[in-house]
C-alpha cells in the first residue's frame, strides 16, 4: 500500500495530536510513519526501506508479513473473534498443550495474559500465593515491564516514576562481569562472589520472608548481559535452600531468539515459573504467559487462584501463537538461530576490535548489544548511567536511522537482534551500516 506524502504528513500530525506516545516528551516528536514490511524489512512513508535490527522491541521474530499467522488470525476471526477465558476453546486447548510441551520437562501449566508485563504482574501473584511470603527479589540491571507491580519488579530507571515502590521488592547487582569492580580471574569466581553476596543479602531480608527472586535469564535491553558459568544453577540452590521460588522472565529471550525454545535451556536449569510474550505470536496478536511447574499447578488444584483477565488467552492470540509456532517449526528457525549467531557473533568481535568506540560486545543466537565506551582502557561509558544530556546515543541511532539501519539504545548500549528470518548475507549487508556509523563515532569520543 502506497501513500501520498500530504497523506503521510497528515498521518503524522494526526499521531502528535491525538496519541501519547510512550517514553517520550510530546512536544518535540515527529514519528516516523510505517506503511508497510515483508520479511526482515519495513519502509516508511517516503518510502525508504529499513533493516528491522531490533525486530521492532525484540519481537518480530519471524519478521513482517507472515502469510500463514494472518491467515490464522482471519480464519479465526471469522469462526469465533471472542470468548470468555472461562470456556474452553479449541485454539486456547491447543496452544497451552503446545507451549506446555515445548518448555522445560518440570512445567505443568500455563496462565495466558496479554503481554510481558502483565505476564511478570501475575507471576508476582502467584509467587506470594502459593509462598504466604511477601518480598520479591530482582536485579539493578532488569527491564520487567511498566505497569505498577513490573516496574517495581525492573530495577532500572524507568522504575523511578513508580517510586515511592509497593512494599517488599529489594534490588540486587547481576553478575555484570564487564563493568564489575572486582577483577575476577574466572567466571567461576565471579559465579561464587554474586552467589555469596545475594545468599547474605537474602539472610538480611530474612530468609522466611522472600517469596521469589526473579530474573531476566539473559539481561535483555539492559545490554544483553549473559550469566557467568554456573549462575543459574547457584541461583537454583539458593531458591532450594531457602525455600523461594525461582521465575525466569524469558520474554525477550523466549521463542528461539537464543537459539533454544527458552534460554533457560542453555544453562541447564529449572525454574519454577516462567513468564514469555513477544516472540510467541512475534506482536501479530497480543499473548503472553506464566509458565508454572507441576508442583505449582498443583498447588492450585485445591486452593484458589486469584489472577484474571478479561482478554486472558483471546482466540485471536491463540491462533496466532499456533500458526507461529507452527512456521518456527517448519523453517527451522530455533536451529539458524543459532547459526546465524555465529556469523553475526564473528561480525560484532570484528567491530569490537577495529572500533575504538566499542568496548563490548555480547551475543547468543540472535541477541546481542554493542556497549560503547569513551576509552577502552578504562572503559569510560560513552553516557553515565541514567543520564545522557547531550542525547549522544539518539544521535546515534538517529545516525544508523539515516542509513536504514532500524534499533533502539539503551543506556550506552545499542540492540542488534534481527528477525530470525535473517539471511547471512542480510546480517552483513547491515552490520556493514553499522561499521560505518561506528566510524563516525569513534571520531567523536
Amino acid at each position: 500500500m502506497e501513500f501520498e506524502l500530504t497523506t503521510v504528513k497528515e498521518i503524522s500530525e494526526t499521531s502528535k495530536k491525538y496519541n501519547l506516545h510512550s517514553w517520550s516528551a510530546q512536544g518535540v516528536l515527529n514519528p516516523k510513519v510505517m506503511i508497510g514490511g515483508e520479511g526482515i524489512y519495513f519502509w516508511d512513508g517516503e518510502g525508504k526501506r529499513y533493516f528491522d535490527m531490533s525486530s521492532q522491541l525484540v519481537n518480530l521474530n519471524i519478521g513482517h508479513g507472515n502469510k500463514k499467522v494472518i491467515k490464522a488470525i482471519q480464519d479465526q476471526a471469522e469462526r469465533l473473534a471472542y470468548s470468555s477465558p472461562s470456556f474452553a476453546i479449541d485454539v486456547r486447548s491447543q496452544l497451552a498443550k503446545t507451549v506446555v510441551e515445548l518448555a522445560p520437562a518440570n512445567m505443568g501449566k500455563v496462565f495466558f495474559t496479554l503481554g510481558g508485563a502483565d505476564a511478570n504482574e501475575n507471576a508476582i501473584k502467584i509467587a506470594k500465593l502459593v509462598t504466604g511470603r511477601n518480598k520479591i527479589f530482582s536485579r539493578y540491571r532488569s527491564y520487567h515491564g511498566s505497569t505498577y507491580g513490573a516496574a517495581n519488579l525492573t530495577g532500572e530507571p524507568r522504575r523511578y516514576t513508580c517510586e515511592p515502590g509497593i512494599p517488599g521488592f529489594v534490588k540486587f547487582f547481576d553478575p555484570y562481569l564487564y563493568r564489575s569492580p572486582v577483577p575476577f580471574a574466572s567466571e567461576d569466581e565471579a559465579t561464587k562472589y554474586y552467589l555469596g553476596q545475594l545468599r547474605e543479602q537474602i539472610i538480611y531480608e530474612g530468609r522466611e520472608s522472600v517469596a521469589a527472586i526473579f530474573l531476566e535469564t539473559i539481561t535483555g535491553s539492559n545490554g544483553v548481559i549473559i550469566p557467568p558459568q554456573g549462575y543459574l544453577k547457584g541461583i537454583r540452590k539458593i531458591c532450594d535452600e531457602f525455600g523461594i521460588l525461582m521465575v525466569c522472565d524469558e520474554v525477550m529471550t523466549g521463542w528461539g531468539r537464543t537459539g533454544e525454545w527458552f534460554a533457560v535451556n542453555h544453562f541447564d536449569v529449572l525454574p519454577d515459573m516462567i513468564t514469555f510474550a513477544k516472540g510467541i505470536t512475534c506482536g501479530y496478536a497480543p499473548i503472553g504467559g506464566v509458565l508454572v511447574s507441576k508442583k505449582i499447578a498443583a498447588y492450585f488444584d485445591d486452593h484458589f487462584l486469584s489472577c484474571g483477565l478479561t482478554y486472558s488467552a483471546h482466540p485471536l492470540g491463540c491462533a496466532a501463537g499456533i500458526a507461529t509456532i507452527e512456521f518456527y517449526k517448519e523453517a527451522g528457525l530455533i536451529g539458524q538461530a543459532k547459526e546465524r549467531g555465529v556469523t553475526l557473533g564473528n561480525l560484532l568481535e570484528g567491530l569490537k576490535e577495529k572500533h575504538a568506540c566499542v568496548g563490548d560486545v555480547r551475543y547468543i543466537g540472535l541477541f546481542s548489544a554493542i556497549e560503547l565506551v569513551k576509552d577502552k582502557a578504562t572503559k569510560e561509558p560513552l553516557v553515565e548511567y541514567g543520564l545522557d544530556p547531550e542525547k549522544i546515543m539518539k544521535k546515534i541511532v538517529g545516525m544508523l536511522d539515516a542509513k536504514g539501519f532500524y534499533t533502539y539504545s539503551h543506556e550506552n548500549s545499542l540492540m542488534v537482534a534481527p528477525p530470525l528470518i535473517i539471511t547471512n548475507q542480510e546480517l552483513e549487508a547491515a552490520l556493514a551500516i553499522m561499521d560505518d556509523v561506528l566510524n563516525d563515532v569513534d571520531k567523536i569520543i
